[in-house]
């Protein structure tokens, strides 16, 4: 398995922040819903991308016309995090890895299972990995980054880019 290290200096990821969630830009909540790729339900995960288009792909789950959206823009220093950002390879990879692309929501919601990159996750977050950095499959060429929220420690930081304050403090537009 490859690890990597995001920093010393702090490496840039973007994300598209719902706009009644957009108080809460670094909370992996919303993916604690319904799951995500690398997480289950229940469990927070904070899902970013390298690249502005990347996350803009993410974000739409390719419908054909992008549903409203605010851009975030994080800085991150993380150590260790899985970097599989290169995909699958067996000679570097433990077999297990091979699946990390699963069609997770079908396996979990259809066919009631437990996906692969859920076990691989598990694997990651007991490990004390920060995160794994993977191929985007929206976007030919991107890399994204879950963050494991709950296992982020004193020097680890994912912190939103917001120097002049434009993003809501609560929800309190939405009543």
């Amino acid at each position: 398995m490859r690890l990597t290290r995001l920093g010393p200096a702090d490496e840039i990821f973007h994300r598209f922040l719902t706009p009644k969630w957009a108080h809460l830009p670094t909370s992996g909540a919303g993916a604690a819903t319904d799951g995500g790729r690398f997480n289950r339900p229940g469990m927070e995960a904070l899902y970013l991308s390298r690249a502005a288009q990347t996350a803009l792909e993410e974000y739409r789950q390719g419908a054909s016309i992008t549903p409203p959206a605010t851009l975030a823009a994080y800085t991150v220093a993380l150590d260790p995090v899985v970097d599989l950002s290169e995909g699958f390879d067996p000679l570097i990879w433990d077999q297990r890895w091979a699946e990390w692309d699963c069609a997770w929501r079908k396996i979990a919601r259809i066919d009631r299972k437990t996906p692969a990159s859920w076990s691989l996750s598990d694997l990651a977050i007991t490990a004390g990995y920060k995160g794994i950095l993977f191929p985007s499959l929206r976007h030919a060429g991107g890399t994204n980054l879950v963050v494991f929220t709950n296992n982020l420690h004193d020097g680890d930081r994912v912190d939103v880019h917001d120097p002049d304050g434009r993003l809501p403090r609560d929800q309190s537009s939405w009543r």
